[in-house]
């Protein structure tokens, strides 16, 4: 019994002891709708894009109505400083001697006698 026991001693050494291997571990995801979720994600996108050409096009009417503002400010600064101009030139053309010469080239004469003072001038 002796050499029993140690061919089955043997066998027992000869046989390399292997560890059990590991299964793969599987997870299980829940199931899921897909089809929503893809729907959901066109719709995110489509949203995305929709606001996207919305906030494009502000931005280019934005953009006309600045430029629209420099023209008329520019047509202001013009007129202000035609006004300006005219303003000056209706006080040169205004003094008693430019107003004199004019009434002598169309042949007005002083009548002292038809001279009216007006008060509070």
């Amino acid at each position: 019994m002796a050499a029993v026991r140690v061919r089955q001693h043997q066998q027992h050494v000869q046989q390399p002891i292997t560890p059990p291997s590991p299964q793969p571990t599987i997870i299980r995801r829940k199931k899921t709708n897909q089809k929503f979720e893809k729907t959901m994600l066109i719709i995110l996108i489509g949203m995305i894009a929709v606001l996207s050409v919305l906030v494009l096009n502000k931005q280019a009417a934005i953009q006309t109505t600045s430029m629209d503002i420099q023209k008329i400010e520019a047509e202001a600064d013009e007129i202000a400083k035609q006004n300006v101009d005219l303003t000056v030139r209706v006080s040169e053309l205004s003094t008693y001697e430019n107003i004199w010469k004019k009434a002598k080239e169309l042949g007005l004469t002083q009548n002292e006698k038809n001279v009216k003072v007006v008060p509070g001038e």
